[in-house]
């Protein structure tokens, strides 16, 4: 497969644009050079090197990185709660928070919304989502979820992933009212989300640490709520409490360095995703969107 510069749509302006990304050469090499394979299945993909730099990004030292990072790229530090000169370490800046107002929620009811920044890809049926990768290769709900019970759930269901690059803000948030439970936690490998690794390697949704939260809502039923880990993530971090009702909004919870992907999963018949954002998928192009802005809405009582 040929590499190629990650395209996407600027959701709110309509502009196509190249997707800007840290370290792109050594994912070029990880990806499409069969000694960079070897790399990636000796080293990278283990916990210990994701482990060890996520330590070494909660450093004070590491307060180094943060201005150069916001420069090359064009990081809108304005938007966060604190100045870049009041970060205690790059963690501290990437899992920032926002200042109330930088994020515009849609709030009625019966409306869905991202649960973070990042770019998008939109399935109606996700039974049709591996045939838009790689050709001859799967992609297994029983693997995802490692149940055949949830499995059967969500088969046929409506599917969205939303990608984290690493100059997205990386706290998550709960796309509409629920009551959620437990969060469960399946171990894994840390290969890169990057879309550079899912274009050569689907599964990695499947072999990756990850959690997963259901979500039982009024107006969308069901929905299972995944973050995937990936290369340099130190962690995943749940924030919110256990077995409780949860309002639009609210932060879930938020990613230590590195690129990130929350997934969300529906009951057959429960949503209906944004149209654009169902087309560009089928172009094969990722649209960019922030939290809390709409991206589909309910089937059943749905007033769009």
């Amino acid at each position: 497969m040929k590499f190629e510069a990650i395209r996407y749509l600027e959701r709110k302006t309509g502009e196509y644009k190249i997707e800007k990304v840290p370290g792109e050469s050594f994912l070029k090499f990880l990806y499409y050079n069969p000694f960079g394979k070897l790399a990636l299945e000796a080293l990278v993909k283990r916990k210990f090197l994701s482990v060890w730099y996520g330590k070494k990004m909660n450093t004070k030292k590491s307060r180094e990185k943060i201005l150069p990072f916001i420069k090359s790229l064009e990081i809108p530090i304005e938007e966060a709660e604190k100045s870049w000169d009041e970060f205690t370490s790059f963690n501290d800046f990437f899992y920032r928070k926002l200042k109330k107002g930088a994020r515009t929620w849609d709030m009625r009811e019966d409306v869905l919304v991202s649960p973070a920044d990042g770019k998008v890809l939109a399935y109606e049926n996700i039974d049709s989502f591996a045939s838009f990768f790689v050709k001859g290769q799967s992609f297994s709900l029983e693997e995802l979820f490692q149940s055949k019970e949830m499995a059967e759930k969500y088969a046929g269901g409506s599917f969205v992933i939303v990608r984290l690059a690493p100059v997205d803000y990386h706290r998550y948030h709960f796309p509409t009212d629920a009551w959620v439970g437990a969060s469960h936690r399946i171990q894994g490998y840390y290969y890169s989300v990057s879309t550079h690794a899912i274009r050569r390697n689907l599964r990695i949704f499947l072999e990756n640490q990850r959690e997963y939260t259901i979500l039982k809502s009024k107006k969308f039923g069901d929905i299972a709520y995944f973050e995937i880990g990936a290369t340099m993530v130190g962690g995943i971090h749940q924030t919110y409490a256990e077995n409780s009702m949860v309002s639009k909004g609210e932060e879930k919870g938020y990613f230590d360095f590195g690129g990130s992907t929350c997934l969300l999963l529906f009951e057959k018949g429960k949503v209906q995703l944004d149209e654009d954002l169902l087309e560009h998928t089928k172009k094969g192009i990722e649209t960019k969107v922030y939290v809390g802005e709409k991206i589909g809405y309910a089937k059943q009582g749905g007033v769009f």
